[in-house]
């Protein structure tokens, strides 16, 4: 089967993500692959194509870790909620260096996850993504617990109130 974006137009389950990551690992074309999907001006092409991704191994997506300031740029800049899920899942994935901290994406994800209107997923996932980047500075992991300590946790739904109290007991690593 050749992949093309009118095949990830198409509405997906996960018969046909694993169909697709199939073919993309046969190949072994993983760059290749998202450099062409994962960032398609189409919010469907590009949702289906990062979910195809979320389909592989963490030794898989290793090589992506070339990719992993792309993978948060387009996190930040789209519109489409599954796509900034979908790629924040990836980068959640990679491992992650005291040099990768970004400011403006640490706000972004303490933005997100505080904004009770956003989707749980992306919350969750925000909260996970911070506390990895504080974890290496002290100053700011204080800063985060305080932010976490102040929420409003019944505006919350269960999943970011799992992340939360995991972080805020050190139970998540």
């Amino acid at each position: 089967m050749e992949i093309t974006p009118e095949i990830l137009t198409h509405s997906f389950g996960e018969a046909e993500a694993q169909a697709v990551y199939q073919v993309v690992k046969q190949e072994g074309d993983w760059v290749g692959f998202a450099k062409r999907f994962a960032f398609h001006e189409d919010g469907k092409v590009a949702r289906n194509a990062l979910w195809v991704l979320t389909k592989a191994t963490d030794k898989e997506l290793l090589v992506f870790r070339p990719m992993f300031h792309e993978l948060i740029a387009l996190a930040m800049k789209t519109e489409h909620s599954a796509v900034r899920r979908l790629s924040m899942n990836l980068v959640e994935r990679l491992p992650l260096n005291e040099e990768d901290l970004r400011t403006e994406f640490l706000d972004f994800c303490l933005e997100h996850a505080m904004n009770v209107e956003e989707l749980p997923g992306i919350q969750s996932i925000c909260i996970k993504l911070a506390y990895r980047m504080c974890k290496f500075h002290p100053e700011l992991m204080d800063e985060l617990r305080r932010t976490l300590e102040g929420m409003e946790i019944s505006y919350y739904k269960p999943a970011v109130k799992c992340v939360r109290n995991r972080i805020l007991s050190g139970r998540l690593k």
